[in-house]
């Protein structure tokens, strides 16, 4: 009997685990999504580079 009773507290405590990692995936999963959402947001919101003229940047001064 008590070999059966070992089996179910096994069984149970596996299975407690197995919540908990699943919590936590789905936790971490959340937080992932969370921080691609606020990263393009902020890419979004950053200003549009300059763009220079053709002339610019077309020779170097060696000389300097």
């Amino acid at each position: 009997m008590s070999d059966a009773l070992a089996i179910a507290g096994a069984s149970a405590a596996m299975s407690r685990t197995n919540l908990g990692l699943q919590v936590q995936t789905s936790v971490m999963k959340k937080s992932m999504d969370m921080q691609s959402q606020l990263m393009e947001r902020l890419l979004a919101a950053l200003p549009a580079a300059p763009v220079n003229p053709p002339h610019l940047g077309n020779h170097i001064d060696a000389k300097a």
